[in-house]
């Protein structure tokens, strides 16, 4: 892997650091508007950044301590979908709010039926005029009772094959008929919901693409999103990561048990295989090849991480990993015995199913990596005593 960067990423370097010494404190709309929240989208809502000047404004912006907004499913799922398949009433309209933060979006794709096979999903929206008529419920619907808009999956051919009667939309969150019940953690908070539609009427303008084109885009979505879970923090992405929980150990004297200090380095061990996986699919865009497998491998390795991250946070914590507040007493114990660490031990068992779980993971590597035949669907093979009576 070659990581140096070629020359012109000093002048990406010396424009963004000009703007950030001009703007030390900017705000969500302004990142957007200079281009800096999404660089990789096309002008005007990006830079048309290539993978260099990703790197450098990633790094002066880091580096200057300034966060983009945290409109994760919006940034990371919704407008990429937009940019591929959106008229451009409908880019303009969504974009800048996406990017600024100012309207968070959630995603509306799985069902009570229909998760790993999301293609199975049951939603119905049937043609009225000018509008769709949208019923259905919809799961594990992260940020939904903050959201302004929604992506959504609903059946719009009744009668096609299932991926081929799919359509895609963008669901207004406040429209009449939506109601959004609270499915309460373990951590004691709410990320998902589930969401009650009721003969919702959404414009026929907010339809994305081709009527029973959708399941494509939704490909493009899940593409997306299994990208986004699997960044640098052990929480998809976001949250503190194994070199973290090690620092905090360092500073805090150090693990005098043997065992501990194992599973202190193993995890540690994986975070650097994990860091290294993403060098190289960073190394092989700055060379101008298409990334191979290290994406999918990535997000399924990254899932298991994170509970193993915070199975050790919390086992160092001893009997004090009970409580969820900061203790002040020294020693490793406390550091890793706040809230930090005790929310994300919580949240972790939701980490292989978020996202795709880990066996639909490993069953897209098995047969798109790996080449491998398709897993036999059970309800359509005839058992093994039965072929043999």
């Amino acid at each position: 892997m070659d990581f140096d960067l070629p020359p012109e990423a000093e002048e990406y370097r010396d424009a963004v650091r000009a703007w950030i010494a001009d703007h030390p404190k900017p705000s969500a709309r302004e990142l957007a508007e200079a281009g800096y929240v999404a660089p990789h989208w096309p002008k005007p809502y990006g830079l048309d950044a290539d993978p260099i000047q990703q790197i450098v404004v990633d790094a002066e912006l880091k580096a200057a301590g300034i966060s983009r907004p945290g409109n994760i499913i919006g940034i990371g799922w919704a407008g990429p979908t937009l940019i591929y398949a959106g008229t451009e009433e409908q880019k303009q309209r969504y974009l800048p709010g996406i990017l600024s933060g100012d309207e968070v979006w959630c995603q509306l794709f799985s069902e009570p039926g229909a998760g790993s096979d999301l293609a199975d999903l049951s939603t119905r929206a049937v043609r009225d005029g000018d509008e769709w008529v949208v019923t259905g419920q919809k799961i594990w619907t992260s940020l939904a009772q903050h959201s302004k808009f929604g992506i959504l999956l609903a059946r719009t051919d009744p009668n096609a094959t299932k991926q081929e009667g799919i359509s895609y939309f963008v669901c207004p969150m406040d429209s009449p008929g939506i109601e959004i019940r609270p499915i309460i953690e373990m951590t004691g908070v709410h990320t998902f919901n589930e969401v009650f539609l009721d003969e919702v009427r959404i414009p026929a303008a907010n339809l994305v693409g081709e009527v029973n084109r959708g399941w494509k885009l939704a490909k493009v979505t899940l593409g997306n999103e299994r990208v986004s879970l699997s960044g640098e923090g052990a929480l998809w992405g976001a949250g503190p990561t194994a070199a973290d929980l090690v620092s905090l150990v360092r500073q805090g004297g150090g693990c005098a048990d043997p065992h501990l200090r194992q599973q202190l380095a193993s995890v540690f061990a994986e975070g650097e295989v994990l860091r290294l996986i993403r060098l190289r699919t960073v190394s092989a865009a700055i060379a101008g090849r298409e990334p191979g497998p290290e994406a999918s491998i990535r997000k399924a390795l990254a899932d298991e991480h994170g509970q193993h991250v915070m199975g050790v946070a919390k086992a160092l914590a001893g009997a004090r990993g009970m409580l969820s507040g900061t203790g002040s007493y020294g020693g490793p114990e406390a550091l890793v015995a706040n809230e930090i660490w005790n929310h994300g031990f919580l949240f972790a068992p939701a980490l292989t199913i978020g996202g795709g779980t880990s066996e639909v993971q490993r069953n897209i590597i098995g047969e798109r990596v790996l080449d491998l035949p398709r897993e036999p669907d059970p309800t359509a093979t005839k058992g093994w005593a039965e072929l043999h009576a």
